[in-house]
């Protein structure tokens, strides 16, 4: 799918939005061209995703939620080459939700589909601290082709290939309006800081989106990680496109 078409796609998509994810908004997503879709804090905020979430293997939650949790936290997903890659969502612990350990989850399923056996394994750690997610990205590093952290919306400086050969970023940032607080409108949610008291619900925020992510090339033999580049597409960031997807990616539509 071309930079144009997912411009277009999230535009649409951007007028369903809410914070948790819904049975609608994966259609939207795999009708876009999106393989798989990982999540975080938010999965369980609308209950009916409980059963959605059971008959969708391409719908991920944390693998680190107690057993017996509706949901898959990975998967193994076929490319059209014949080649698969292993996708582990795991939520981390610092100033987070008291789930499980999330380093001996990914340990187990690393155990389970090591490199090799599949093609390429991504890792999103989906986390509050950058210690924590760092400290996972050691933990995997010469065992994962890359370990792209999630949730602060907003994204670091901090990309790079670990001597063991996986790639790695604390945060790959949020699709959406930067012009806002986190992606909600700035107003209401300045006003919750300034007062202290409880306000109007904050809605999403309508205006520019950018849109953010990363590029990983890895090597055909190994599974690991050969160079990491951030993307960014639109809103108010500056953009980054990596020359070596130029070829490939078109500008956004206008």
């Amino acid at each position: 799918m071309s930079a144009g078409s997912a411009w277009s796609r999230f535009q649409k998509i951007r007028g369903l939005w809410v914070e948790a994810i819904t049975d609608t908004i994966c259609a939207e997503l795999y009708a876009g061209g999106i393989d798989v879709i990982t999540t975080g804090n938010h999965i369980w905020d609308r209950r009916e995703i409980m059963a959605y979430i059971a008959g969708d293997p391409r719908l991920l939650r944390p693998v680190n939620f107690p057993q017996g949790t509706p949901g898959n936290g990975f998967g193994v997903y076929a490319l059209r080459d014949g080649r698969s890659v292993l996708v582990v969502n795991a939520m981390a612990r610092l100033f987070m939700d008291a789930l499980d350990d999330p380093f001996a989850s990914v340990e187990r399923v690393l155990g389970m589909h090591p490199l090799g056996q599949v093609s390429a394994i991504l890792v999103d750690f989906h986390g509050e601290a950058s210690s924590e997610k760092t400290s996972m990205g050691h933990f995997c590093d010469g065992r994962v082709s890359a370990v792209l952290g999630t949730h602060c919306h907003v994204p670091t400086a901090d990309h790079r290939v670990f001597a063991g050969g996986t790639a790695y970023m604390t945060d790959v940032g949020m699709c959406g309006d930067y012009d806002s607080v986190i992606g909600m409108q700035k107003v209401a949610a300045v006003a919750r800081f300034v007062r202290k008291l409880p306000g109007e619900r904050l809605e999403v925020s309508q205006g520019e989106p950018t849109i953010c992510g990363v590029l990983v090339e890895t090597d055909d033999e190994t599974g690991l990680a050969r160079a990491i580049w951030p993307l960014r597409l639109g809103g108010k960031l500056d953009p980054a496109l990596p020359q070596a997807a130029l070829p490939k990616v078109a500008a956004p539509a206008k």
